[in-house]
């Protein structure tokens, strides 16, 4: 059974920092871009950032560039958010995805976490 669990989330005070982990299981990633996407209260489900299999590409919404940095381990089948900065505005639920078919950096996603909590205080 494919499991994708996300970690790592809680909750900040504006400009601190947190690092999400999602750690997958149940088959082989090969060829698998990841991706984070986040999910505020009365909002709808928002892109953050991708990666690719090979790690050479990576790819940001324009709100975290220059703060988040995505990141993962072939090796350990996990892949990482560096969330520096936070701003109040970066609170919402984080999920990370698994996904193969699309083209850069639009991709249809297959498997999907449950989520992880990330609440910044002003």
């Amino acid at each position: 059974q494919v499991q994708l669990v996300e970690s790592g989330g809680g909750l900040v005070q504006a400009g601190g920092s947190l690092r999400l982990s999602c750690a997958a299981s149940g088959r082989t990633f090969s060829g698998y871009v990841m991706g984070w996407f986040r999910q505020a209260p009365g909002k709808e489900r928002e892109f953050v950032a991708v990666i690719s299999w090979n790690l050479y590409r990576t790819y940001y919404v324009d709100s975290v560039k220059g703060r988040f940095t995505i990141s993962r381990d072939n090796a350990e089948n996990t892949m990482y958010l560096q969330m520096n900065s936070l701003k109040p505005e970066d609170t919402a639920v984080y999920y990370c995805a698994a996904g193969r078919l699309g083209l850069w950096p639009h991709y249809n996603y297959e498997y999907w976490g449950q989520g992880t909590q990330v609440t910044v205080s002003s």
